[in-house]
């Protein structure tokens, strides 16, 4: 099946990689424009864009994928069908009128709409995610469900290992709803829940929260934004790994980030700040 890929993520050029393998392999990739990014500013590519170079897959960055323009180019490689995974622009009519879109979404909608929903399963600490693939609507997430599966999510998952299992099963559903092209059947707005995108305060630990609560942070931000605890001159100290205590009543660090600095495991940054 002919088709054009719309992404930017770093999960979303994981499932470009799976999806370029296929008899679907895209005509056309549009993704975001170059942003500076790190300490330097430095102009970079997103994910996606890297790996349809990488790939030599035809690739646009609009700064409007709703312009004309951008809808032009995609109407030229004449797409039965437009992927979207984790593009991080609203898309509006229309555009949405013009394809066939079907999108790609790590939860078993309707929980987890929205921007952050990996991050959300494990804070809330659900037993299990998911992916599921949907029609493209004007609502968030809200579109109906062509196929969803579900995956466990493990007691000592972080996102850095939860993430990429559900990279390869979302490459793998969507390449199933391009062969089988299933029924979508709408969504149950009812039992709606939102993954709103995560802020500053949310990645700052609060040490009067149940110690289960803090760790789940932990490991949901884990590596890509990182939790971190508020240290008395102001700046924060990052916390990469944690757990709860043996006798279940408090937060243990196990590897931490100080301001400025590498991270280190907790004991040392202990012994380096003790008094000599």
């Amino acid at each position: 099946m002919r088709t054009v890929y719309l992404g930017t993520s770093g999960f979303a050029a994981s499932v470009l990689e799976g999806l370029a393998e296929t008899p679907h392999r895209p005509a056309l990739v549009v993704s975001r424009p170059d942003r500076p990014a790190g300490r330097g500013r430095k102009l970079t590519p997103p994910p996606v864009a890297d790996v349809a170079k990488r790939l030599g897959i035809d690739l646009d960055q609009p700064d409007d994928v709703n312009g004309p323009a951008a809808r032009a180019r995609i109407a030229a490689a004449r797409p039965e069908v437009v992927v979207v995974c984790a593009f991080g622009a609203l898309l509006k009519e229309p555009l949405l009128s013009e394809f066939d879109l079907l999108n790609i979404h790590p939860s078993l909608l309707p929980r987890w709409r929205g921007a952050a929903p990996i991050e959300r399963a494990i804070m809330a600490g659900d037993a299990e995610t998911g992916v599921s693939i949907m029609r493209v609507t004007a609502g968030l997430d809200s579109g109906p469900v062509c196929l969803a599966a579900p995956e466990p999510i493990r007691p000592d998952d972080t996102y850095g290992s939860l993430a990429p299992r559900l990279e390869r099963l979302g490459a793998d559903l969507l390449v199933r709803a391009l062969d089988e092209r299933p029924p979508c059947v709408e969504q149950e707005d009812a039992r709606t829940t939102y993954a709103e995108k995560i802020s500053a305060a949310e990645r700052t630990l609060d040490p009067a929260a149940p110690p289960e609560e803090q760790a789940r942070v932990v490991r949901a931000l884990h590596p890509h934004i990182g939790a971190r605890l508020a240290l008395a001159d102001g700046t924060f100290l990052g916390v990469q790994r944690a757990r709860v205590a043996d006798d279940g009543t408090a937060l243990e660090l196990l590897d931490v980030q100080p301001p400025g600095g590498r991270p280190m495991p907790y004991a040392d940054y202990v012994r380096g700040r003790a008094p000599r």
